[in-house]
């Protein structure tokens, strides 16, 4: 069930009435019914997947509260191992059995390899995080091993935030499952307001933008040079504007239900730096890696090559995670060489700022430093889009052999699948998110602007809002709703 679905719309309203009408102790286990209802709508043979995930963690965890020393080790890595089990089968033994493939060719050994054909699974990455956290957790005793199994399969399952995140911690979302809720109109109308900007986000610029860029990319060699520039350049804010949209709409309708998430954007694109980029960007799973990865791998504490190097196995981790495919390793591990080198050459840039008298708190500065990072960022998307890692070179190769600037003058963009109102209407709603995300940066939260207007101002505000997400919303031929790019990990 897609949050863009009119399913949605009337399964999600149905839950939170009934939600806050039944009593205090039934709450969690309609929430959790819904749940697994909402995740059962895609396929509900895989939702048993998931409860072996979920049972499998907390099994883990409750033996770790009995258990001391060398047990509490070996149930961790059994609880690791089984979900990463599940996981490699079912996301990377195709990705596997390719590389053996390859490595056997070109050792020339012939070897009879099994076909693997499995449906990936909707969100298994995120549950499986979630859970795996948990578990680390409690071995480390962040949290506490949560006694009621119902209320740690909800956990795992909450629906707004299940197939795409944010990766939840224990700490944060299981503690507020354990207390309870009555209805508060300021916080359901602020997450209603979420709610409102994440389909802006989605169906009015992420899917208008998919139009241009799939059009482009899938037939990168009719429209080389600045149709792929340009092409590329739209995908980061459709890539953006897609997985910003989806946790902006789980962020709102868990506060409707009294659940605060965290949240997982803060205007990535206006970072001086691909580290500050990181830090800002799918923040749930960066600082996932940060703890359960990079920081046991020795973190910053072994010196500077050890750190680059614990800083590219993550980001190599992290490539790898997103998809089995070669293109998302070369993706990750790119990001990772780019914070690396950043780090290496920082005594030379400090050395040019000295010589060539530059202010780095100027707007100057921090603007070049803003272009830099977001073509360095931009670049390395390119293996995100692509389908594959040779796919990737192409259209890098088409990007720079063909010169054709002449089409950012003609009117050739407007046949690229928008017409001249749409591209138009799209460069104006990317100049409106620039404005949130630039008061975003500035600490300027605009609903409560929004809110401190008179009543019949902010009625109005949210009625032109609802009236132009759906007059200009990219619906699909017969309203189909378009998914979400993040839902493929």
């Amino acid at each position: 069930m897609l949050f863009n679905s009119s399913e949605f719309l009337i399964f999600f309203p149905f839950v939170t009435l009934l939600y806050y009408v039944i009593p205090q102790k039934l709450k969690n286990y309609w929430l959790l019914a819904a749940s697994y209802y909402f995740y059962m709508c895609w396929n509900a043979r895989y939702a048993l997947l998931m409860l072996f995930s979920t049972a499998v963690t907390y099994t883990g965890a409750r033996c770790m509260e009995k258990t001391a020393g060398g047990w509490r080790r070996f149930v961790l890595a059994a609880g690791i191992v089984l979900n990463l089990a599940v996981l490699f089968v079912f996301k990377y033994s195709g990705f596997a059995r390719d590389v053996l493939a390859w490595l056997s060719a070109r050792m020339h050994i012939q070897l009879q390899l099994p076909a693997f054909d499995f449906l990936l699974p909707v969100g298994i990455s995120f549950y499986t995080f979630q859970a795996l956290g948990y578990m680390i957790d409690v071995y480390r005793g962040d949290t506490y091993p949560e006694k009621n199994f119902f209320q740690y399969a909800l956990f795992v399952s909450f629906f707004p935030q299940l197939v795409a995140g944010p990766i939840e911690r224990s700490k944060n979302l299981l503690k507020q499952l354990a207390v309870s809720v009555r209805f508060q109109y300021d916080r359901a109308r602020d997450g209603f307001l979420l709610m409102l900007w994440g389909y802006f986000l989605k169906i009015v610029l992420a899917d208008r933008i998919a139009i241009f860029v799939d059009t482009v990319y899938e037939d990168y060699m009719t429209y080389g040079g600045w149709y792929l520039v340009i092409a590329t350049v739209l995908f980061a804010f459709q890539i953006y504007c897609d997985f910003y949209g989806y946790s902006v709409i789980a962020m709102g309708a868990a506060q409707i239900l009294g659940i605060r998430l965290m949240e997982n954007f803060r205007a990535p694109y206006l970072s001086a730096s691909v580290a500050e980029f990181w830090r800002n960007w799918h923040i749930s799973l960066t600082s996932w890696f940060r703890d359960y990865l990079y920081i046991p791998l020795g973190g910053s504490r072994r010196g500077s090559m050890r750190k680059n190097l614990n800083r590219l196995i993550v980001f190599t981790a992290s490539g790898l995670w997103h998809g089995a495919k070669f293109s998302f390793v070369v993706w990750g591990a790119l990001n990772g060489l780019y914070q690396a080198a950043g780090e290496l050459l920082k005594p030379l840039r400090d050395r040019a700022v000295k010589i060539l008298h530059l202010n780095r708190a100027s707007l100057g500065h921090r603007l070049l430093c803003m272009t830099g990072t977001f073509l360095l960022v931009d670049f390395s998307w390119i293996f995100f889009r692509a389908n594959s890692f040779y796919k990737s070179f192409e259209i890098i190769r088409q990007m720079v052999s063909v010169k054709n600037p002449w089409v950012l003058f003609d009117g050739s963009l407007y046949q690229c699948g928008l017409d001249m109102k749409n591209f138009h209407l799209m460069i104006v709603c990317l100049g409106v998110l620039l404005l949130a995300d630039v008061c975003r940066y500035k600490g300027i939260r605009i609903r409560e602007v929004l809110m401190s207007q008179d009543v019949w101002f902010r009625c109005a505000v949210v009625v032109f809002s609802v009236c132009f997400i759906l007059a200009f919303g990219i619906w699909g031929p017969g309203y189909d709703a378009a998914g979400f790019i993040y839902f493929q990990f």
